[in-house]
């Protein structure tokens, strides 16, 4: 994909994904916002009271995080859609990226915070999909797949998985407003949600020479 830049101090593009500088880490380390970023790009242009009730929040909550996101460059106002009475807002970007293994480590607690209310607003999307399981078309439902599986890898081989199964993914028709609207009769918006877990092994017990005692004991 080609970089491509708004400007001074903007965010930076690769493609239509808005790739995380420090700022905008920070912005979106907080699961309302994470929340509010994916609802409009899921749905389209929305104003706060419908956000809100669709979070189950209330509406002053929503405008505050919508206006954080708005001065962070992730969200921005839809003047064709609003008026004097009622603000609209949209997303600016398709995607986010975080892909910057040095800003993770100069921004820990923004990078714990922010992958916490991604990984919160997976388990919430699951939730409601579930919720909704048994009233949907059969042939819906057996679409429906929840999986894992324990390999084991080298750190070399973990990227190399993560990079096939994004191929794989790609191959496959994006959900955007292009593509609903050319889309085959009976296509749907399907999300695939992916997992790359490292799970390190724990070190073995050290022991007191001679005692034959641990020192400590480990969880799994």
């Amino acid at each position: 994909m080609t970089d491509t830049s708004a400007g001074p101090g903007a965010l930076r593009l690769e493609g239509d994904a808005v790739v995380l500088d420090a700022k905008g880490l920070r912005a979106l380390a907080h699961p309302v916002r994470v929340q509010l970023v994916g609802l409009l790009r899921k749905h389209g242009p929305s104003t706060a009271t419908r956000l809100a009730e669709r979070l189950g929040v209330n509406s002053g909550t929503a405008s505050y995080h919508l206006r954080r996101l708005g001065a962070a460059g992730f969200v921005e106002e839809d003047t064709a859609r609003g008026n004097a009475r009622e603000r609209w807002w949209r997303s600016v970007h398709r995607m986010t990226e975080f892909n910057d293994r040095d800003l993770a480590d100069r921004e820990p607690e923004a990078t714990l915070a922010y992958l916490q209310s991604v990984a919160a607003t997976y388990t919430l999307r699951a939730q409601k999909m579930l919720n909704e399981l048994q009233t949907m078309p059969r042939a819906w439902r057996d679409t429906f797949d929840m999986s894992d599986w324990a390999l084991r890898l080298t750190p070399e081989e973990a990227v190399a998985l993560r990079e096939e199964l994004r191929a794989v993914i790609a191959r496959y028709r994006r959900d955007t407003p292009e593509a609903a609207a050319t889309a085959p009769d009976g296509a749907e918006r399907v999300g695939v949600v992916t997992y790359l877990l490292p799970e390190l092994d724990a070190p073995p017990p050290q022991l007191h020479p001679g005692s034959g005692t641990a020192t400590g004991a480990g969880t799994s």
